[in-house]
Order: C-alpha cells, then structure tokens, then sequence
C-alpha cells in the first residue's frame, strides 16, 4: 500500500491543483484517441450528487494546512441498473490518474480500494469501467484489482478502442 504520508479524501473537482492533475489526465488521453472515443465526465458532472470523488494527497497531517500536493485522483458515479446489469445497481469507475512519476507505489490500488469502499458504503455491489486498449498500465491496475472484461454497459459503444470491465463487491453483512 502507498505510504503513510498518503491521504485519500473526498474533495470538490473545482480545485485548481485537482484541474489541472484532470488537465493532465485529459492530455494524455486526448494522445491516445480520438475525441469520440474519450467519454470523460467534466468538472461540473464530477461535483454531481450522484458522483463520489477522490483525491490523492502527499503531505497527510505534517501538510495539513496546505492541502498536500495532489498526486491521484478516481471517482466512481453512481448509477441506476440498466439492461447490461440486468437491472441491478452499480457503480462506475472514472477519472482514475496517478501523476506518472509516482506510479509503481500501489497509489492505484488504493484508489481502487477507497472506490470500492465507497461503494460498499452505499450498499452497491457491482463495480464497472471502461478504460482504453492502450492504456497498458491501467488494465493491469484493473486486473490486479480483480476486475474481469466484460462487454458495453451505459450506452457506451463497442469501437474496438475500449475495454470494458467488471468486478463484483462482497455484500455488507
């Protein structure tokens, strides 16, 4: 797991350091495919009630007061079941980014499993996403994870540039 001078919060998109980590994010996707093909929430869906966003600090308590420099963020969007879930409540996964210089100290991972948490917490038991064929890094995040492929969901095309993929959640008991 990351170190303990890691903090992973909920916070507000609308920051500025949160902007332009999503900028980054946004960039490198933006060199990856094309427009079409990118389906990124934007700030303002990212502070919806119906999304749970997460942020990344480096600094924990000895940077308190600042904030801490932001070195992730995920969030997960609540949504309503749908004939690919066969009606059932899930969560999906979105604007998942670790800054590239940090990755390798399982920031991902803890993304993933605050996510998760946060889905538990809300009684949602599936959790699903849709990532990129090229983002080699991220579907081995997901795989670790314990997320399988799966197909479409949420009216999102088949185009041979996404993959889709699912996990299920142990119920609270």
């Amino acid at each position: 797991m990351p170190s303990p001078e890691i903090q992973i919060r909920r916070e507000r998109p609308d920051q500025p350091d949160v902007m332009a980590m999503l900028g980054a994010l946004d960039a490198y996707l933006a060199s990856l495919y094309p427009p079409e093909a990118n389906h990124i929430l934007d700030v303002a869906s990212l502070a919806g009630p119906d999304v749970r966003f997460f942020v990344a600090r480096e600094g924990g308590a000895a940077n308190e007061a600042a904030g801490g420099r932001i070195v992730g963020t995920g969030a997960v969007r609540l949504m309503a079941g749908e004939p690919a879930t066969a009606g059932e409540r899930y969560g999906e996964v979105k604007r998942m980014y670790v800054d590239p210089a940090l990755r390798g100290r399982r920031l991902g991972a803890a993304l993933i499993a605050r996510i998760e948490a946060a889905l538990h917490d809300e009684g949602i038991t599936l959790a699903l996403l849709e990532t990129g064929r090229e983002q080699a890094e991220a579907l081995r995040l997901y795989t670790r994870a314990g997320y399988g492929e799966r197909g479409p969901f949420n009216g999102y095309p088949d185009n041979g540039l996404s993959v889709f993929m699912g996990k299920r959640l142990v119920a609270a008991r």
